[in-house]
């Protein structure tokens, strides 16, 4: 990985240059011309209107078509999908720069395309659903949205309501879900279902539900403290008849779909924090060297480069325990303790990064101008979404057969 530009500016100022950052583990150097080519991408496209969508409450379509159009949303499916044959480490390329457009709402709505919603598609999928969702879901013509989460039914799955009966040619659903990143411009909706009466996680399935289907609405759009740019919504079922071929994978075992790609999602969301670390710091410490306080620079004050020092140890050890966490997943080994450590550590981290920046920018942190404030809200989700705090210390703690 090249030197940044602060690594540069600094050792024209005589300091010693760090050691360079190196790719391995997990990436090498094919990933690194895909990760300065997202960079620019990024730069050039998706920066520049940021605040505006975050106005807006919603990004256009568009942005689909533009990830498409360069290949990044099949970096990771097969050529004969659409796709560009790559792995979940080109994957991992994208979510992790993505923060740098300033607006987590814009990567949620990608990342619940790429990363939630169309990897069950092509894990799961017969070869007709493959070829009627994923590839225009790689083309940008199809958005794709997950739809677990219920009023009563978040990290406890189990607690699922929607329900889908068995009918001649398919189903019929009623039910409701909310929380749904995409859900309001959704072309199909990876539903999960109950397709038994039996309790807990028995009887889970999974149904792709189409948008334009009878009984299919989106009952609201929902305001949220922060990731403003994308659109979550309320979804309801009413009497919806869905044929047999949009089954995905086996009726009654959904379950085994939904862990199938947990684990991913969490480090997803690992990944993303880091970037938005990444970002923070940098904002951070351009504005300290050119803001100034007592007549100098605020970055020559002891308290101010001791909170910088903070937030790099905590990006630090995030992106050392993240890409552990994603060299293991990446080989194929049994990664779910070090994934969930990531997913731990990294969520609260990013929140804590985005307040210290917060502090050193002062009232400044407030304008939109520099971003830091829409940073704290949108990092306060990551301890809450895709398994609680809570959830991710119970899976450690049963993993060590507590």
């Amino acid at each position: 990985m090249s030197p940044t530009p602060l690594a540069d500016r600094a050792f024209e100022k005589g300091v010693p240059r760090a050691a360079a950052r190196r790719g391995l583990p997990p990436f090498g150097e094919e990933h690194e011309e895909l990760r300065a080519s997202v960079r620019r991408f990024v730069a050039n496209e998706l920066a520049p209107p940021a605040q505006r969508w975050e106005d807006e409450r919603w990004f256009p379509n568009e942005v689909f078509h533009k990830l498409a159009a360069v290949g990044y949303l099949g970096l990771k499916y097969p050529e004969e999908y659409g796709g560009q044959g790559g792995d979940h480490l080109h994957d991992a390329v994208l979510v992790e720069e993505l923060p740098r457009a300033g607006s987590a709402g814009l990567g949620a709505g990608v990342g619940a395309h790429i990363g939630i919603a169309t990897p069950p598609v092509w894990k799961f999928g017969t070869e007709d659903q493959k070829r009627r969702f994923l590839e225009p879901a790689i083309r940008g013509e199809r958005i794709a949205a997950l739809g677990i989460t219920e009023p009563d039914a978040g990290s406890d799955v189990a607690g699922i309501r929607t329900r889908a009966r068995r009918v001649d040619g398919g189903y019929v659903v009623n039910g409701s879900k909310t929380f749904i990143t995409n859900g309001v411009r959704a072309d199909f909706v990876v539903t999960a279902v109950k397709t038994t009466d039996e309790g807990g996680h028995q009887g889970l399935s999974f149904l792709i539900l189409e948008k334009g289907m009878e009984g299919f609405a989106v009952s609201r759009k929902l305001e949220k403290m922060g990731w403003h740019a994308s659109d979550t919504a309320e979804l309801a079922f009413q009497d919806v008849f869905v044929p047999e071929e949009n089954l995905l994978g086996e009726e009654n075992r959904g379950f085994y779909l939904i862990m199938a790609n947990f684990q991913w999602e969490r480090l997803l969301m690992a990944l993303a924090s880091v970037g938005g670390m990444e970002a923070t710091l940098e904002r951070t410490i351009e504005f300290a060297r050119e803001r100034r306080a007592f007549g100098r620079p605020i970055a020559k004050h002891q308290a101010i480069r001791h909170k910088i020092a903070d937030m790099a140890v905590r990006l630090e050890s995030g992106r050392a325990v993240t890409y552990n966490a994603l060299r293991l997943f990446h080989e194929g080994h049994d990664a779910v303790r070090e994934v969930t450590m990531a997913k731990l550590k990294t969520q609260r981290d990013c929140f804590e990064v985005a307040d210290i920046a917060l502090q050193i920018h002062g009232g400044a942190g407030y304008m939109k101008e520099y971003g830091i404030e829409r940073a704290a809200r949108d990092a306060r989700l990551g301890p809450i979404g895709g398994g609680t705090d809570e959830i991710m210390k119970e899976i450690l703690g049963k993993s060590f057969g507590l």
